[in-house]
């Protein structure tokens, strides 16, 4: 069955390979219409989630966002994730602009790693082959791995051609142990639900308790490294930028989840500006917090 899950991947890989930017978006809006009105995927999750999060606003304008994330959002993210396999240096170059790379360049002087909190935002999976050649660091993106071992061993290959180092997240501290050429930009993408209540943060996100990942702060402040966020925003379809920006330079000096907070608020920030960017249909809020918290 992986096999044939493999060779459906690498056909449809290779099929969004030919076709050009001007035609990509028409499979886009084909994609909402079978996502949206056909299957319904997770239409509810995303309408819960958006009226808890902006309870001063109407049903219709809830719907409405709802809409919007399905349509310019996820579906364009789909099929710019499969044509992102195939993409050109020069055409990401031009596509995914890292604003202000010099941002980076005084930790990269003084030898320095540093760690950069990315989350699912606008496309995140075209960051992924984008960043690396446009910063000095090495750039080592940390993911969770595949039940398909030939999807991944082949999408793993395709995502790290342009320098990016993929790292499953079961081998995070023993890639910070290693002995790197030079400084590292570890990328982590940790606005989704933890899991392990036992082992979550809670923070106030989108004015609601929220179980967050701890693992950016505990190797944070382990390997006393500064943190940025990477705030990436949809110029135009097809097109985005990268700003980067400083978090937390002094992580032994805070208090206990007050690094996550601060992530998850820029994050926040980010979110009212346009909220059909971020990615609704992850049930980020089906854990409620404890009243012993």
């Amino acid at each position: 069955m992986h096999r044939l899950t493999f060779f459906f991947f690498y056909i449809g890989i290779n099929i969004f390979k030919i076709v050009p930017f001007f035609l990509l978006y028409s499979k886009s809006y084909f994609a909402y219409l079978i996502i949206y009105y056909v299957a319904g995927y997770r239409k509810q999750v995303v309408f819960n989630n958006l009226a808890a999060s902006f309870p001063e606003k109407s049903k219709q304008e809830i719907k409405k966002i709802t809409k919007e994330f399905f349509k310019h959002n996820l579906a364009p993210i789909f099929v710019e994730g499969l044509k992102g396999f195939t993409m050109t240096k020069k055409q990401f170059a031009n596509r995914y602009k890292v604003l202000n790379p010099e941002a980076l360049d005084k930790y990269y002087e003084n030898g320095q790693d540093i760690i950069a909190l990315a989350t699912h935002y606008a496309n995140w999976e075209w960051g992924i082959q984008a960043v690396d050649f446009q910063i000095k660091h090495q750039g080592a993106a940390l993911y969770k791995p595949m039940s398909n071992r030939f999807v991944e061993k082949y999408a793993i290959g395709l995502r790290e051609k342009f320098g990016m180092q993929m790292v499953p997240i079961t081998k995070t501290r023993e890639y910070f142990e290693k002995k790197k050429e030079k400084p590292v930009v570890y990328i982590m993408a940790a606005d989704q639900r933890e899991s392990n209540l036992d082992k979550a943060a809670w923070i106030t996100f989108m004015g609601q308790d929220t179980a967050c990942l701890l693992g950016p702060e505990k190797y944070a402040k382990y390997n006393n490294l500064p943190l940025v966020f990477f705030d990436v925003q949809r110029v135009k379809r097809g097109y985005y930028t990268l700003e980067i920006k400083e978090l937390c330079n002094n992580p032994l000096e805070t208090k206990p989840g007050e690094i996550t907070q601060l992530y998850m608020s820029a994050l926040e920030d980010v979110i009212r500006k346009k909220p059909a960017n971020w990615l609704w249909s992850h049930n980020r809020w089906r854990d409620k917090k404890p009243t012993n918290n």
